[in-house]
């Protein structure tokens, strides 16, 4: 289960987020569930504390390499826990779109709740799979 705040990157409606969990769902034959919190609800999302605790650990210490903000992430700790942390080298192009015709593809994995459509997803790996074998 993934408990998403529905930012523009990662919402119920971004094609190219959608795409990958459905081809995560496919590659590693898991089911992928997904809840968003409504806008304007962070305060219930848990990595939204984290992110406080993180900026009154920085202190306003200026971040001007990504080492250093590495390093001063790995020395913070939430609940008597320190957080296991490394940057990801992966690097997403920008302005990436699928075609109307790959969207209803890809939709074609998702079940969504009838009177909760943007706002929990369900991607079985079996429909996920048949969705991908479709795409090519």
């Amino acid at each position: 289960m993934i408990n998403a705040d529905n930012g523009p990157e990662n919402s119920g409606a971004r094609s190219q987020w959608l795409k990958r969990l459905v081809e995560f769902s496919a590659h590693q034959e898991i089911k992928v569930q997904l809840a968003y919190y409504p806008p304007y609800h962070s305060k219930y999302n848990p990595i939204e504390r984290v992110f406080g605790v993180l900026e009154n650990y920085w202190n306003g210490d200026p971040l001007r390499t990504v080492r250093k903000a590495l390093e001063m992430a790995e020395g913070m700790t939430y609940n008597k826990v320190h957080p296991v942390v490394g940057m990801v080298p992966i690097v997403y192009p920008k302005g990436v779109k699928l075609t109307n015709q790959e969207r209803c593809l890809y939709e074609r994995a998702l079940d969504r709740l009838p009177d909760l459509k943007k706002w929990s997803i369900t991607i079985l790996p079996e429909k996920a799979k048949a969705v991908c074998r479709l795409a090519g």
